[in-house]
C-alpha cells in the first residue's frame, strides 16, 4: 500500500473506549490535514453501543451496560471474533454520506464473495445482508458519523463471534430479521487473520475512490 492515500492501522483486541478516544484524536488530525486518511481494523471485548436513533425499549433490560455513541444507527454488539473497521476519511464530496456507506457495503459484499457467501445491499437498511429461504440475516453492520467532512465510526463484520452477544438486544432495531456470521454460513471455523487481509484489500480500493488526498 505504499504511495497510497489510505494509511492502515491493524490492531488486535482493544477496549471500546480506548479505541473511541484514539478515533477522535485521529479524526481531528485528519480534519486538520496533519495525518493521512486512515483505516483502523481491530476487535473489541464484549460491549454494547447505542447510536443516536436507539430507542429505550431496544436496550437490554437486564442491566447490561451500554455505551452511547454519536454515530448513526441503533444499538449493536461488538465482541471477539468480529472484525471492526473504522475508516477515518476526508471525503471528496462532504455531503455524499449515503454514497460512502454504499461503498463500504459493496466492499464487504466482495469480501463475502471471496469466501463463497452471497451478500446483498438491502434497500434502506444499511449493512450487508443474506436474503434467501432461511430469511433475512445481517452479516455486517455499518454506523457512520461525518464531522468537518471527515468520517468516523464504521463497520462490524461477523467473522466467528459468539453470537449469543446479540440475544439481549434487537440488533440495529430490526425485529423482523436476524444476525449471522461467516462461520455460521460456511459451517466451518474461520479466523480474523484469514479474513482481515481480504477486508484490507477491498476497503482500501473503496476508500481510495471517495477519499480526498491529504498532502503532508
Amino acid at each position: 500500500m505504499s504511495g497510497a492515500a489510505i494509511a492502515l492501522k491493524r490492531q488486535g483486541l482493544v477496549d471500546y473506549q480506548t479505541a473511541l478516544e484514539s478515533q477522535r484524536r485521529i479524526h481531528e488530525e485528519v480534519a486538520a490535514g496533519t495525518r493521512p486518511n486512515t483505516l483502523i481494523l481491530l476487535e473489541h471485548p464484549s460491549v454494547y453501543t447505542a447510536g443516536r436513533r436507539t430507542e429505550a425499549h431496544e436496550r437490554p433490560i437486564d442491566g447490561t451496560p451500554v455505551i452511547d455513541v454519536d454515530r448513526g444507527g441503533k444499538i449493536t454488539w461488538h465482541g471477539e471474533g468480529q472484525l471492526v473497521g473504522y475508516p477515518i476519511i476526508r471525503l471528496k464530496n462532504r455531503n455524499e454520506v449515503v454514497g460512502f456507506v454504499r461503498e463500504i457495503e459493496a466492499a464487504l459484499i466482495k469480501v463475502c464473495e471471496e469466501f463463497g457467501i452471497h451478500g446483498e445491499q438491502y434497500c434502506d437498511r444499511s449493512g450487508v445482508w443474506l436474503r434467501d429461504e432461511k430469511g433475512d440475516r445481517k452479516i455486517a453492520a455499518i454506523g457512520i458519523r461525518v464531522a468537518k467532512g471527515v468520517t468516523m465510526h464504521g463497520f462490524a463484520l461477523n467473522v466467528n463471534p459468539d453470537m449469543s452477544g446479540f440475544n439481549r438486544i434487537v440488533p440495529c432495531g430490526l425485529s423482523d430479521t436476524s444476525v449471522t456470521s461467516m462461520a455460521a454460513e460456511l459451517n466451518r471455523a474461520i479466523s480474523i487473520d484469514e479474513v482481515a487481509p481480504v477486508v484490507e484489500k477491498h476497503l482500501y480500493e473503496a476508500l481510495s475512490r471517495v477519499a480526498e488526498f491529504i498532502a503532508l
